[in-house]
Parts: structure tokens; C-alpha cells; sequence
């Protein structure tokens, strides 16, 4: 284990409590910086969604790439957009308008048969900004593919060894905000021989808030 449950609650609380109260709810974050890797290499980053136990106070956003009887259950299951065959053309003729769609969308599923249109026609829009659809099988029901991206992060180093990911709201329990963050940390230490070795410090903060340290 990188931190102990107890010595992250009290980080957060801290950082809560340091912040500004704002007139709107702030998201806490957390900010993870790596030591000791080659981020060169491909097979040293890290790029992984993350289904946080407690959500993250507010539903991620859904938008659903299918046809037929999959998109009308996209629809039914409250997906925040549903971009049928067709509308793949379109948005390839319009850039502007897929990169508004890929900028408002936290994530994004498609049936399977249609990744490598949507590779070759929005690839170079959704790609760099990390929203390559996360394919479903064909006449998969979308539902609780939908149900399970609302209450999940995305964390992505590229080639810099420091990642930052939301954990929840400042309004949500102490304890479930550090159950969240141990549940993206549990990525770290999957992913590295060493984690104790990689992870040179952790801070959690507010988003407009000062940054407190843990490790």
C-alpha cells in the first residue's frame, strides 16, 4: 500500500478546510508524481480508466457511438449524446463541431464494428485528447457500460511523470474521497514492480485551493 487510508483522510480534510469557500462546489483532486521511470517508453505510462466506489459527486458525461436497436437503448439509458453512422460523416466534414462534441464528452463507447471508421475519420480528434471510445460488443446493451463510465477517471501520463485525477466534490465524506483516491492508486501499484520506489509525492488539493502533501 503507497499511503495509509488514515494519513490520506487527513490530507484531505486539510486541503479542504485550507481551501477558499467558493460560491460553487469545488472538485478535489489529486496530483501523482513519478520517479525513477523512462516515460519514453510506451509500456511505462500509464493510461487507465478508473471506476471510482464512491462517484465523483457529479455523473461523468456518456456519449455512445451505435446504431439501431443499440442506440435506441443509449438513448433510454440516458447517454449525454448518441452519434449514429451517419453523424460520423458529419462531424469528419465539420471539425469544429467534433472537437466541441469531444471537448463536452468525458468518455465515450462504441459497438465494436465501428472503431475502425471512427479511427480513420475522428482519430485525429479524439485521439489526442484521450477519448478514444471504449468498444462494446454489437447489440451489447449499453446500459451498464453507461452506468459504470458515470462513476469512473481517466488517468494518463503520456511521456510526463506526474498525472493529476479528480477524486470527488468538497461536499462528499472525507472517507469516501480517500477510498476514491486509493482506488486510482491501486493503479500505480499494479503497474510498477516497485511502486514505493516510482511515487516521489502525492498531493491532494481543492481546485482553486493550495496543495497539501501526503507522501
Amino acid at each position: 500500500m503507497l499511503v495509509e487510508k488514515d494519513k490520506l483522510e487527513k490530507s484531505i480534510e486539510e486541503a479542504i478546510k485550507n481551501g477558499k469557500k467558493r460560491n460553487f462546489v469545488e472538485t478535489v483532486e489529486m496530483a501523482v508524481n513519478l520517479r525513477n521511470v523512462d516515460m519514453k517508453k510506451p509500456e511505462n505510462r500509464i493510461d487507465a480508466v478508473v471506476n471510482l466506489p464512491h462517484g465523483l459527486g457529479k455523473p461523468r458525461k456518456v456519449g455512445v457511438f451505435a446504431r439501431g436497436d443499440t442506440a435506441l437503448k443509449a438513448r433510454e439509458a440516458g447517454a449525454d449524446a448518441v452519434i449514429t453512422p451517419e453523424e460520423i460523416d458529419e462531424l469528419a466534414k465539420d471539425k469544429r463541431r467534433a472537437k466541441k462534441l469531444a471537448n463536452s464528452i468525458d468518455f465515450f463507447i462504441a459497438e465494436a464494428p465501428l472503431m475502425p471508421e471512427i479511427g480513420r475519420k475522428l482519430g485525429p480528434v479524439l485521439g489526442p485528447r484521450g477519448k478514444i471510445p471504449q468498444p462494446i460488443p454489437p447489440l451489447a446493451d449499453p446500459k451498464p457500460f453507461i452506468e459504470r463510465l458515470r462513476n469512473s477517471v481517466k488517468i494518463r501520463t503520456r511521456d510526463k511523470t506526474t498525472f493529476h485525477a479528480p477524486i470527488g466534490t468538497e461536499n462528499m465524506d472525507v472517507e469516501k474521497l480517500a477510498e476514491n483516491a486509493m482506488e486510482i492508486l491501486k493503479v500505480v501499484e499494479n503497474k510498477y514492480d516497485n511502486p514505493s520506489q516510482v511515487v516521489k509525492s502525492i498531493y491532494v488539493k481543492k481546485t482553486m485551493g493550495p496543495a497539501v502533501r501526503v507522501v
